[in-house]
């Protein structure tokens, strides 16, 4: 498959469930959007249920909304309990809503809001919905990171709060690199299984919402240049789509813009920094996740043995 990869390059996804956190608006809406075009049955997991409602009416096929506050533990626990009441399988699961450089916030759980939100609410949702996926043949699950894990990125094991200092910046850059961390942890803990893997993805520069909360010595320049060095909603959802639907997709590929510098362009795999493929750290932050959140993954019931850390590659 050439690298022009569109929603048309998508196959049919007839009989395929899929879930789209944040896709209300920007990349979770046209992430969802083409999934619905294509026929499968999503669900949009969304903190607004009226925006989810509106959203929904706006796109073509089998949508459903779903409430779910990724800052809230209670919530993401609710969500998931709701969601195994109504599904009895689950083919996709798209980890894509987040927030970006907000000022210092807490979630309901004192979390940071940025870890909390884009890392520590995935990884409970995805931990407590992932025996929908086990049993699935050709499951994936797919979790948006960013180039911003690369900026200023690290985790930071003795302040994983911020409550000592906090920059905006950095603390997205960690939950940035958490997303890809996750993802790499968590397909070598499904390699074995055989039937689910795990992908990552990065839209870009798209111009979405996210940015509201740009530094404002920084908003008017970026909104001058954005014509330039954004793409849209729907372009900057294309690495995920890929990701998600591409027969030739494998477990432990991050898909990204294939431009210059990874801004914009038609997606295909990257290679992320050498930080996020450090499995020390990966298997460290898994287990602090787990400890934070107070979910463990499942048994995988064709092997009848936990989803514990191995030794396959992540890419």
């Amino acid at each position: 498959m050439g690298e022009q990869w569109t929603t048309a390059s998508m196959p049919d996804q007839r009989g395929r469930v899929a879930l789209v956190t944040g896709a209300n608006a920007g990349l979770g809406y046209e992430t969802a959007k083409a999934l619905a075009e294509r026929g499968a049955c999503v669900v949009l997991a969304v903190r607004d249920v009226e925006k989810g409602e509106q959203a929904a009416a706006r796109m073509t096929g089998d949508v459903t909304v779903q409430a779910l506050d990724l800052t809230s533990l209670d919530s993401v626990r609710t969500a998931a309990a709701a969601l195994r009441s109504r599904l009895d399988r689950l083919d996709l699961l798209i980890n894509n809503a987040g927030v970006m450089y907000t000022p210092k916030q807490i979630t309901r759980d004192g979390f940071e809001m940025q870890f909390g939100t884009n890392h520590l609410g995935h990884f409970a949702l995805t931990g407590l919905l992932l025996d929908l996926m086990l049993p699935v043949p050709g499951s994936r699950v797919v979790t948006v990171s960013s180039t911003g894990h690369r900026i200023r990125a690290a985790i930071h094991f003795d302040d994983l709060q911020w409550e000592r200092s906090y920059g905006r910046a950095a603390a997205y850059g960690q939950s940035k690199l958490a997303n890809l961390m996750f993802t790499y942890e968590l397909q070598r803990r499904l390699a074995a299984h055989g039937t689910t893997v795990a992908l990552a993805a990065h839209p870009g520069m798209s111009n979405t919402e996210l940015a509201r909360n740009t530094p404002a010595a920084l908003r008017l320049p970026l909104t001058w240049l954005a014509p330039l060095i954004t793409q849209t909603p729907a372009m900057g959802a294309l690495p995920t789509l890929r990701a998600a639907t591409d027969p030739a997709a494998l477990g432990g590929q991050y898909y990204g813009p294939g431009g210059r510098n990874e801004v914009k362009g038609h997606p295909r795999p990257v290679t992320s920094s050498p930080a996020s493929y450090e499995m020390a750290v990966q298997q460290r932050l898994w287990a602090a996740s787990e400890e934070l959140t107070g979910v463990k993954f499942p048994v995988a019931e064709a092997e009848g043995s936990p989803l514990t850390s191995g030794s396959a590659a992540t890419t």
